[in-house]
């Protein structure tokens, strides 16, 4: 089962080589982000593409200075659109955009991992001069912030809880 592989050999690459992804490849990584599940297919989800080296900066100097970031040939920033949503399902649509959103960026890390690429889901982000950066509307919130590129690092797959504390039955 080679898919659930892609899974477990998903890890965090923070190091990257100094070699640009082509575009037909970010756009492969995209559809992988809207193919992911979405309530009412209303897909409340936005991508944000970076590949300017000044707007990846002040991206990295915003998320705690993860500089990490700026290094990456391309970043991408997933954005919940949250009217998208709101329309069909008012006040909740928020945290259904919110998922939508999420539910993309792990498509796009699973993506990622099939093409032979790096990437990291950066969540640690002052998401008001993130937005300012970028010119996000007041309707759109960052979500996550994702640099991509070919690995300079192979890290090992981190340690996870066992299944056992974390699964519960009918009630915790």
């Amino acid at each position: 089962m080679k898919e659930l592989d892609l899974i477990f050999r998903r890890v965090s690459i923070r190091r990257f080589q100094q070699k640009e992804v082509d575009e037909k490849t970010v756009r492969l990584i995209l559809e992988a982000g809207n193919a992911a599940p979405s309530a009412g297919n209303l897909q409340a989800r936005d991508f944000i593409v970076v590949r300017d080296p000044k707007i990846k900066n002040e991206l990295a100097k915003a998320s705690l200075r993860q500089m990490f970031i700026a290094q990456a040939p391309v970043v991408v920033v997933v954005c919940a659109n949250y009217p998208r949503s709101m329309r069909v399902y008012g006040e909740r649509g928020k945290l259904y955009a919110e998922q939508d959103a999420t539910a993309a960026v792990e498509n796009m890390l699973l993506a990622v991992t099939a093409l032979d690429l790096g990437a990291v889901w950066v969540g640690a982000f002052d998401e008001a001069k993130v937005s300012e950066i970028l010119g996000l509307p007041a309707y759109v919130r960052p979500m996550a912030i994702i640099p991509i590129g070919y690995p300079a690092e192979r890290p090992e797959r981190r340690s996870r809880y066992p299944i056992d504390e974390l699964t519960h039955y009918e009630r915790w």
